[in-house]
């Protein structure tokens, strides 16, 4: 127990010099907040890094019109408790505005539309650095981030041109117009992230821990029953207990199969678990390289 107790002190020590270096090296920062529980353990890391002055970044909430009400719930009642700005981005104005182009049919998704809405709003608020909750062992294309993640004056990420960081230098210059995504958590596990959130005792959205819901099976993803999907004609809906390892656009999130109901029993799930929590991901499915080619493209 004492192991575990100082390994997630020294995570999280880790995680809010991440972070106070960011305030230092940047003058508009802001912290991508999707309501997960990466974006909640970076949220609540910026609380501590700052307190007892307020947390002094927005959060940023890109919309896509198809998250979970159980998130959008969590989202408002955490700004209300942190006492935080909120900018919400959404989609669906990207939409209208001809930015984007809605997909159509049995598998359309709006997570690849993310994008140009994220770099519309780092250029319409300036911001010069958003902090995000990602993990390096996540994904692969995940593994190869830095803290400090360089993008260019298109919002592209070139995985064979990072900078060193070294003795834990962070190198924030960038020229007009460039910016970074900052990552505090890249040494985190999902095991750790859980194991923190048990210690610090933070509540989390409901969608994690086992419930009763309607879902079906698609191309081996167990999907939940929504007005965003429509269903195919073989495909049946049968009310199951499970939860979700990720929380984000509820066409691609995937439920598993479980009776974990609270942060203990969620813990010794994860510890005994062979299956990566994005292995619930549909959208990570479309292609082996979906994940960098987003990032490549400008997606957080």
């Amino acid at each position: 127990m004492s192991f575990t107790l100082n390994h997630l002190k020294s995570l999280e020590s880790e995680a809010i010099y991440v972070i106070r270096e960011a305030a230092a090296q940047f003058q508009n920062p802001a912290i991508l907040f999707s309501g997960g529980k990466d974006s909640i353990a970076v949220t609540y890391l910026a609380r501590k890094a700052f307190y007892p002055a307020p947390i002094p970044f927005p959060l940023l909430h890109i919309d896509t019109g198809n998250n979970f009400q159980e998130t959008l719930d969590y989202r408002d009642k955490l700004v209300s408790k942190l006492d935080v700005r909120l900018i919400v981005a959404s989609v669906q104005d990207s939409i209208n505005q001809h930015r984007v182009t809605e997909e159509k049919g049995y598998n359309a998704s709006r997570i690849r539309l993310q994008t140009t809405t994220l770099l519309d709003a780092i250029e319409k608020y300036k911001f010069d650095c958003c902090l995000g909750g990602a993990r390096r062992d996540e994904e692969k294309a995940r593994a190869k981030e830095r803290f400090f993640s360089h993008r260019d004056e298109f919002g592209q990420w070139d995985p064979k041109n990072q900078r060193p960081e070294l003795w834990n230098l962070f190198n924030g210059r960038m020229n007009v117009g460039e910016n970074f995504r900052v990552f505090p958590i890249s040494n985190w596990t999902e095991l750790d992230v859980w194991q923190y959130m048990g210690m610090e005792k933070i509540e989390l959205p409901s969608l994690y821990f086992s419930h009763r819901r309607r879902v079906f099976e698609r191309d081996g993803v167990l999907l939940a029953e929504s007005p965003f999907i429509p269903m195919k004609p073989n495909e049946v809906v049968e009310e199951q207990t499970v939860r979700f390892r990720t929380i984000g656009d509820i066409t691609s999130t995937g439920a598993t199969f479980s009776e974990a109901s609270t942060v203990d029993e969620i813990i010794n799930e994860v510890a005994a678990t062979r299956v990566t929590e994005r292995g619930g991901r549909a959208d990570d499915k479309r292609s082996e390289t979906s994940m960098e080619d987003r990032k490549k493209e400008g997606y957080f």
